[in-house]
């Protein structure tokens, strides 16, 4: 009799928490979809600008170069430390401080006025699009570790968004609005993804025994042990090279194509447009790269492929900007298919979420780190030469280093078994 009246009991409490584990994905998965859209805004919002923006507040060539270094430099602090931020405070409260220091970050540029503000509080909230950077791919694999082809497919395509929307309307809405509410209105998006993550915390609190990994405690201790050596790994510093040269040249063609095209007799508002269609392009590659890296052990000939569009774009701005400026932002935009692959590969070659948070930071804060040298570089290079041609000679290196890198980072194996740990550490 107890045993009749126990299985419907049973049964109940496992639907319930079935029902609840759904609800709460369902919550992630809104979460980190608009976070997603909120980890490129605060660049492509305002490199369209810079012109009317340093005509209004009063910089030069030399500050948009700091400008175009700030990113990377931003995502580099922030992928060292948010490992073990999230490994003390966990990786969901980190995400939603994440989008309150976007959100702040946003709407204080706007407001502010001077050079030195509008760097301040771009910094801030590049930190908080840096953190974001680094904690979605272990969430993505702590709560859809059955699903991650589609869901890694799902908020690269939001970055891409994030990345193409802003550029293509900043110039317009800063002709009629002002450039400040250019600016300002991307901060709606952070503050909408905080509710998500508010939901996501609640729903934890009270619904313990939904969670989708090990306790606090065990995870916080993965997580340290994992970062601890990360740093061992061939996986991880294929991964970082491959990552960071491509951001590299991402962050350079992001800063630099509106001065290239208008140098070459293009107007503002087409700069603009290319930046858009460059980002727009990266919808190619995010729809097919997670995909194609789950289907194939060894993506290396997609990396291959990414390294022949890369150098056909820029030969073509080098050489012939005008002639065909569409394709060859189109072959340029194609060759950060990298960027998607990167992303992917953090769970694809990982065991666990606290290894692909580990690889996650380690991947992004050093390969940004290196990649902030890029725009400034770019920048330093055509003023010292007065021309494009060693600017574009650095790119070319940079795909000399993806070559190498990406070889290592696509080879079929996993990090914990590289670090030389037991698998199951």
């Amino acid at each position: 009799m107890t045993v009749q009246e126990t299985a419907p009991q049973t049964t109940v409490a496992a639907g319930s928490a079935k029902r609840s584990l759904v609800a709460g994905r369902l919550t992630v998965l809104a979460a980190i979809v608009l976070s997603a859209l909120t980890l490129r805004i605060a660049v492509t919002s305002l490199t369209p600008l810079f012109d009317d923006i340093g005509n209004d507040v009063g910089f030069g060539s030399a500050v948009v170069g700091i400008f175009g270094m700030l990113p990377t430099a931003m995502f580099a602090l922030f992928g060292i430390l948010t490992p073990r931020l999230g490994a003390r405070f966990g990786l969901e409260r980190v995400a939603l401080t994440a989008m309150v220091m976007t959100a702040a970050g946003l709407v204080a540029r706007s407001a502010l006025s001077g050079t030195a503000a509008l760097l301040a509080f771009s910094a801030l909230a590049l930190g908080g699009m840096g953190i974001g950077n680094v904690v979605i791919p272990p969430l993505v694999k702590r709560y859809f570790s059955d699903r991650l082809g589609l869901v890694s497919t799902v908020y690269i395509l939001c970055v891409q968004i994030g990345t193409m929307l802003p550029a293509l309307v900043a110039v317009p809405l800063s002709e009629s609005y002002g450039w400040r509410v250019s600016l300002g209105v991307w901060a709606l998006l952070p503050v909408a993804a905080v509710l998500p993550w508010l939901g996501v915390l609640m729903s934890r609190r009270g619904h313990a025994d939904a969670q989708v990994d090990d306790a606090p405690g065990r995870r916080s201790a993965a997580l340290a042990a994992a970062g601890g050596r990360v740093w061992r790994s061939p996986v991880a510093w294929g991964m970082a090279g491959m990552f960071g040269m491509t951001s590299l040249i991402t962050y350079s063609m992001l800063t630099w194509i509106p001065k290239i095209l208008t140098e070459a007799g293009a107007g503002a508002a087409f700069g603009g447009s290319m930046v858009a269609l460059f980002s727009a392009v990266g919808f190619i590659a995010a729809l097919g790269a997670p995909a194609l890296c789950i289907r194939i052990a060894n993506p290396y000939p997609l990396v291959l492929a990414c390294v022949v569009c890369y150098l056909i774009g820029f030969a073509g701005l080098l050489w012939a900007p005008m002639a065909a400026p569409v394709l060859w932002i189109v072959a340029v935009g194609l060759g950060p298919s990298t960027f998607p692959m990167s992303l992917t590969l953090i769970n694809l070659r990982t065991r666990s979420a606290a290894g692909s948070a580990a690889l996650s930071g380690f991947t992004q804060g050093l390969g940004y780190a290196v990649a902030c040298i890029g725009p400034l570089m770019f920048g330093v290079l055509h003023d010292a030469t007065g021309g494009w041609t060693w600017p574009f000679a650095l790119l070319v290196g940079a795909v000399c280093v993806i070559l190498v890198a990406g070889y290592v980072a696509c080879k079929p194996r996993f990090l914990e078994d590289s670090w030389g740990a037991p698998t199951g550490s």
